[in-house]
């Protein structure tokens, strides 16, 4: 898998959990420990598109 394509595939993930949050947090009877997980992967999630980003930049320079 490409870097360009491991990148794209992240940000789609990223997004589905924004999505995910979101929709949860619509709804009053969700569990709050369910959205903190979620929003715990999304940043996992932001933080790896920020390195393989950076790591790009500096392969490039």
């Amino acid at each position: 898998m490409s870097m360009q394509s491991h990148l794209a595939e992240l940000e789609k993930k990223h997004r589905a959990l924004a999505d995910q949050i979101s929709d949860c947090q619509a709804h009053p009877a969700v569990d709050d420990l369910e959205v903190v997980e979620l929003k715990r992967r999304k940043l996992l999630l932001k933080d790896e598109i920020e390195r393989i980003r950076h790591t790009e930049n500096d392969s490039v320079h």
